[in-house]
């Protein structure tokens, strides 16, 4: 198989006679250094503030290597997979806590609140009812409790 490279005019270019004439120089006619020097206004009205972050994020784009981007694409994946795994995990978490809360611990807090307030009213009126003892029979002597009396 044979290749053949061909040399293909541009029909919208001018054209350059390159046979020069006596007393004529190269200088006298345009060439490539002269019509980069039109291209390099666009350079200088290039600013970088005028750039966005996005832009030059993209721009980065060809200087990483094909292979470097599918890595941190697949862990930039992995973190958000995981970061949206905890959080929904957590909110599954703080669900189960609070339900149980309110059906285990209310209750119960509830019953010892009642329990503790019925244990005080018992001992409200047993020392209402020592206070009277001791004013309709006058003062008895006091045992201690739990002792049995000798005798016994």
């Amino acid at each position: 198989m044979v290749v053949v490279v061909e040399e293909v005019q541009d029909e919208s270019a001018p054209e350059v006679n390159i046979n020069l004439a006596e007393g004529e120089n190269e200088s006298d006619y345009e060439t490539d250094s002269d019509s980069s020097s039109t291209f390099s206004g666009d350079e200088d009205d290039f600013n970088p503030k005028d750039e966005t972050v996005y832009e030059r994020i993209a721009a980065l784009k060809d200087i990483v290597p094909p292979q470097t981007r599918s890595s941190l694409y697949s862990k930039y994946k992995t973190a958000t997979s995981w970061a949206f795994w905890s959080v929904q995990s957590t909110g599954t978490l703080a669900w189960w806590i609070s339900t149980s809360a309110l059906l285990v611990g209310l209750p119960l807090a509830l019953a010892i609140e009642d329990e503790t307030r019925v244990v005080q009213q018992e001992r409200e009126m047993q020392m209402q009812s020592q206070g009277q003892q001791q004013l309709l029979g006058g003062p008895q002597q006091a045992q201690p409790q739990g002792v049995l009396p000798p005798g016994f």
